[in-house]
């Protein structure tokens, strides 16, 4: 590479000697001045050198030999200004890039813009091709909302209650609706938003009255007043309330449980819960709950073994429990103060030991019930041929003061309670629903068929209790305790 620079220091010298028009001839001993090595950079290499060479000079001597004397630039590289250099190419490369992405992200916005706007153009024209117009269009959909109002007319006639002239009125209105939705269509097919106006009173209207419907109802006379019997019996029951489950668990399924009445105090709140063993029919334990508050919480209970009662045909009454004798037709009256037995007395001529117990429910021959009257027991006998028996107790003797037999046959019923000495029986119609069924009143002795449904939580109902203050009942169903609202008629 130094020689290659030494032969162009010498073409400058000739060019400089050109200028005497003197023409030289090389000789094979053409002789030139050693120069330092030169090492030409890469970029340099096939380019041509754009930095004059300077401070040469050049003479011939006396046997033709021209000899130069170079002084070469310093041959240093640009490092730095190549950096810069590439930095910039990178930024420029960058933004580039970014450029070109909204290019293409423009250039599919143009293009979906484009489809859209050749669909409007189609279905623009398809419109102006098209007989129907918007007026048109506008009248179909006002048809269309006034046989909806006319059907919820109709829907209004089926269950108002009370007068219905103001339903007539709408119904007439929306019947002349319909004669001017015609004659505005074949005669003025512009004026739509006047019958517009005029849809949206009626709907106004028609929402009020719907509204006000329940208003219209006459309104439902108080209840009797606790523990009073001037009413005409039950006519619905509300549905359940869950209030526990029963202490000993779910295993426990059969049983009962409600509230003491006690006629010289009715505003006592002592509550009971009686489960029977695993073996469903003996009775050996119970519980004492002064408040529903300590119940539902198992708080300050009081806990009591007797270890004879049998079913859960079980009812307190006056601070005393009343159960069946275990194995045996005795009915026996226990002080919930001191759990000792007070009385115990055959009840004569009962069945007992699952002779006639309810459908479902065995150990249930002899069924204690409270109501606003006196104690009552309900059970069958062989004479009665298992048709219900019913006899008011002295609940002090436990003697039987008056019968009634009646024409229920005790094993088709699921469970009974008594409420004004009327006594109510239910049977299952499926596992979600009992249905009060039957009744028969002591007061009248008549007895007759009813419809109440009365929806349970489980399969089966093991006990029905009343309490007359709280005109409810007590169910133990399936180990789990219920209560009921009863619903009177207003007519004694």
């Amino acid at each position: 590479m130094g020689y290659s620079l030494a032969l162009l220091a010498l073409l400058l010298c000739l060019g400089s000697a050109s200028k005497t028009s003197e023409t030289l001839t090389f000789a094979s001993s053409l002789k030139l001045t050693p120069t330092p090595q030169v090492t030409t950079p890469s970029w340099a290499e096939g380019s041509t050198v754009l930095q004059s060479f300077s401070n040469f000079t050049g003479s011939v001597d006396s046997h033709g030999t021209c000899q130069c004397s170079v002084s070469l630039p310093d041959t240093t590289f640009p490092a730095d200004r190549v950096e810069r250099l590439e930095f910039t190419a990178h930024n420029l490369s960058l933004k580039f890039e970014k450029e070109f992405a909204k290019v293409k992200e423009y250039v599919q916005i143009l293009s979906l813009y484009e489809k859209k706007l050749l669909n409007l153009t189609v279905r623009v024209e398809v419109m102006e091709k098209d007989s129907i117009s918007y007026t048109e269009l506008d009248f179909e959909l006002l048809k269309l909302e006034v046989k909806e109002m006319q059907s919820l007319v109709i829907q209004l006639k089926e269950n108002f209650v009370g007068s219905t002239e103001i339903i007539d009125k709408l119904e007439l209105e929306i019947k002349n609706m319909t004669l001017l939705v015609d004659k505005l269509e074949t005669l003025d097919q512009n004026n739509v938003l006047s019958i517009r106006r005029q849809i949206l009173a009626l709907k106004t209207k028609l929402k009020e009255c719907e509204d006000s419907k329940s208003e219209l109802v006459p309104t439902m006379p108080p209840p009797p007043a606790p523990g009073s019997c001037g009413h005409g019996g039950v006519v619905n029951i509300s549905t359940p309330s869950v209030i526990q489950l029963n202490w000993l668990g779910f295993s426990y399924k059969y049983g009962a449980w409600g509230r003491d009445y006690s006629p010289q105090h009715p505003e006592r709140t002592l509550y009971w819960v009686a489960p029977l063993n695993l073996d469903q029919r003996a009775l050996e334990t119970y519980r004492l709950y002064d408040s529903l508050d300590n119940l539902l919480i198992y708080s300050h209970a009081r806990e009591f073994r007797i270890r004879y009662g049998q079913g859960g045909g079980t009812v307190a009454y006056n601070n005393h429990l009343y159960v069946n004798w275990y194995n045996g037709g005795n009915i026996a009256k226990i002080n919930l103060t001191t759990n000792q037995v007070v009385v115990t007395q055959p009840l004569p001529m009962a069945a007992y030991n699952n002779r006639f117990s309810y459908a479902n429910v065995n150990w249930q021959d002899i069924d204690f019930a409270v109501d606003e009257q006196a104690l009552w027991v309900i059970y069958a006998t062989e004479a009665s041929t298992g048709n219900i028996v019913i006899s008011k107790l002295n609940d002090t003797s436990l003697e039987v003061l008056s019968t009634w037999v009646t024409k229920q046959y005790k094993p088709s019923v699921s469970n009974t309670f008594m409420v004004c000495g009327v006594l109510y029986a239910t049977r299952t119609l499926n596992t979600r629903t009992e249905e009060i069924f039957y009744y028969y009143d002591t007061n009248t002795r008549q007895e007759g068929k009813l419809s109440i449904p009365m929806r349970k939580m489980q399969e089966r109902i093991q006990s029905i209790n009343y309490h007359p203050l709280d005109q409810k009942l007590f169910v133990y169903n399936d180990g789990y305790l219920l209560t009921y609202n009863l619903v009177f008629s207003q007519e004694p």
